[in-house]
């Protein structure tokens, strides 16, 4: 196992991260509310660091013929390279988180469905610029547990998610222990957790709001407000 230590993390710093990796069905609601089968082992999908939405940096865009969900996450910022991580290993695990943030995963769900359906990879469904929404950095003494945090999300002041990390099917250091044995983490990189049951559709207009609750306190730096608006690009998604 290999452990280098790089600089604190910057916003500007996250949207050069080497990569974005995401837990998928991590939460038990949210794999019954998709019909997904329950996974045996921690199941993980890239998104390119090119969607990262930062604070103050506009809306999200909805291209044409996509239907828009949001997926409330916690997200790990990594402050050193892991390779090989033992899962076992939970002080080297949580050592190697240098931050937090919180994110929201969007999804194309029409698109990542049709993929699903015929076999195909459905990067795309994940992929568009904006499609990651993201907090100010947290820094870690702001979570002394994040296994026991509140995640919510509002669509126009409407609670659409709203439950605690400790669901999580799979805890930090087992998901980023089977991360590093399949893919090096770098100093920088970024890793969504998984998202909880309440997932759903947003159309242009709406206004989502997100953030992070500990001890039932709200953490300023982890909120998130942020538009949805329809792309004006002459790009319209069509049946593969």
């Amino acid at each position: 196992m290999v452990l280098l230590r790089r600089g604190i993390a910057t916003m500007a710093s996250l949207k050069k991260a080497s990569k974005v990796v995401c837990i998928g069905r991590n939460y038990a609601d949210h794999i019954a509310e998709l019909n997904s089968a329950r996974p045996k082992q921690p199941f993980f999908f890239l998104k390119p660091p090119s969607s990262i939405l930062l604070p103050g940096d506009g809306p999200v865009i909805q291209p044409k013929g996509v239907n828009l969900h949001y997926e409330v996450e916690l997200a790990l910022v990594i402050g050193k390279q892991i390779k090989n991580l033992d899962e076992s290993d939970e002080k080297t695990a949580f050592d190697s988180v240098e931050s937090y943030a919180l994110s929201i995963d969007m999804t194309a769900r029409n698109v990542q469905n049709e993929a699903k359906k015929k076999g195909l990879p459905w990067d795309i469904s994940k992929g568009f610029d904006t499609f990651l929404p993201l907090s100010r950095i947290i820094e870690k003494s702001a979570i002394p547990d994040p296994h026991n945090i509140e995640l919510y999300l509002t669509v126009n002041n409407e609670v659409h998610q709203n439950d605690s990390t400790e669901l999580m099917l799979f805890r930090i250091p087992r998901i980023l222990g089977d991360i590093s044995k399949v893919m090096t983490l770098e100093a920088g990189d970024i890793v969504l957790t998984g998202t909880p049951k309440g997932v759903g559709p947003v159309v242009p207009g709406d206004v989502m709001r997100a953030g992070i609750k500990v001890g039932g306190k709200e953490l300023e730096e982890a909120r998130i407000e942020v538009a949805v608006e329809e792309s004006t690009s002459s790009y319209v998604f069509t049946e593969t």
